[in-house]
């Protein structure tokens, strides 16, 4: 999927320039035993912590400039990417309206339950999961 793909760049991207960002504010702080005890020793986040940071912190996400947002879709969001998807040829009866589809219908199908909107440099991608 192209979006995928995007995201990816997208992030990798940010990652790399936060790896070079050279200022210790934005590491985390990592308890390591040393000969004489015990520090605390800067050292960049993970990938997927760098992922939660930017999801979860407001000042780390803009100074990054990666927003990543993360949200449930709701039952007639569901149904219209099914109703849109032609799953197996099925074509929906003009009486059928979300009130009355099943959710069972929806997880069986694979509708995703979720939407990511990812942000950077001006640029915004939507993904489904």
């Amino acid at each position: 999927m192209m979006n995928n793909e995007k995201m990816n760049q997208m992030i990798d991207e940010v990652y790399e320039n936060y790896l070079k960002g050279g200022d210790i504010k934005w590491l985390k702080q990592e308890e390591v035993d040393t000969p004489i005890g015990k520090m605390n020793i800067p050292t960049p986040y993970t990938k997927e912590e760098f992922i939660d940071k930017c999801k979860t912190d407001k000042e780390f996400s803009e100074k990054w400039g990666l927003k990543i947002e993360e949200r449930e879709l709701n039952h007639y969001e569901r149904f219209e990417i099914y109703k849109n998807s032609n799953i197996g040829g099925r074509v929906l009866q003009n009486h059928i309206t979300a009130i009355n589809f099943k959710q069972f219908h929806f997880d069986e199908a694979n509708i995703p339950t979720k939407l990511i909107t990812i942000t950077y440099n001006r640029t915004k991608i939507e993904i489904y999961e």
